[in-house]
């Protein structure tokens, strides 16, 4: 099995890519391609295709039937500096490797993330994880701003206090804010990076870590644009409906009304737009 070399991969291998204001993702690695995924569903299904459109086909067939793990036999490198809050919710996604920067061993540095001001917004009335869209007045807008600088600046004075006196590192970081900007090096297999990017993705996910994942995928892209796009065509673009659903949609194929009545309509409805 060749080793795989992607030219658009190698093009962006080590470049910075800013997300935020101060956050940024880097390709560090790569192992494998589309190659390599046809390569290993060879091994099951035979000598199997041979051009690019049989490749992009076979692609597609494994992704359509979740048939997982060739995408497994790719795998990723990424250098991310993203705010703690980010990263706490990152780190749920447990098929990764992760060495992050320690402030035990290393002083951490005055960065701390405030949202662009289009990004401030209030408490969502029918989502209670989530923001509302409603537009905010400017002069709230840069009231939260000072209040989060003013903060960030204070905790910063102390931490940098407190090394002054001698206090060690790892009580010194206690008081940092959750906006702290951390770094770490993440790796995690194309199976489950797509898995990560559907979740990441969707509408309903908090708009910063979106960022990152919409990145994530540019960088994806590169290496493997047939899985990507069968990703995002079947998986990340499509809809999967229950039984009752099904049997709601064949009713109205016959002419009939809906079936299905609320919340239980109210999802059917919301997977149709």
């Amino acid at each position: 099995m060749a080793h795989c070399v992607v030219p658009e991969a190698e093009a962006i291998l080590d470049k910075e890519f800013k997300v935020l204001d101060k956050g940024f993702v880097r390709l560090v690695d790569y192992l494998g391609s589309d190659s390599r995924i046809v390569q290993a569903a060879r091994v099951s299904y035979g000598e199997g295709t041979k051009t690019f459109r049989q490749d992009k086909g076979l692609i597609t067939y494994l992704m359509r039937n979740q048939h997982t793990s060739p995408f497994e036999q790719v795998n990723f490198t990424f250098h991310v500096k993203m705010p703690i809050f980010v990263a706490r919710q990152w780190i749920r996604h447990r098929t990764a490797r992760v060495n992050e920067i320690s402030g035990r061993y290393s002083v951490l540095a005055d960065e701390a993330y405030i949202p662009d001001s289009e990004h401030i917004n209030f408490q969502s009335e029918d989502n209670k994880q989530g923001r509302s869209t409603e537009i905010l007045d400017p002069a709230i807008v840069e009231q939260v701003k000072g209040l989060l600088a003013n903060d960030q600046k204070r905790a910063f004075e102390t931490y940098h206090t407190l090394l002054d006196l001698g206090i060690a590192r790892e009580i010194a970081r206690i008081d940092l804010p959750l906006s702290l900007y951390t770094q770490w090096y993440w790796q995690m297999d194309l199976h489950n990076l797509f898995h990560f990017l559907k979740l990441r993705l969707d509408s309903h996910a908090q708009y910063e870590i979106r960022a990152y994942a919409e990145v994530i995928l540019n960088m994806v892209r590169a290496v493997c644009p047939l899985a990507c796009e069968a990703f995002e065509t079947l998986i990340l673009h499509g809809k999967s409906f229950s039984s009752a659903e099904i049997g709601a949609i064949k009713s109205m194929l016959n002419g009939n009304e809906c079936p299905l009545t609320g919340r239980a309509l109210q999802i059917f409805e919301e997977k149709l737009q």
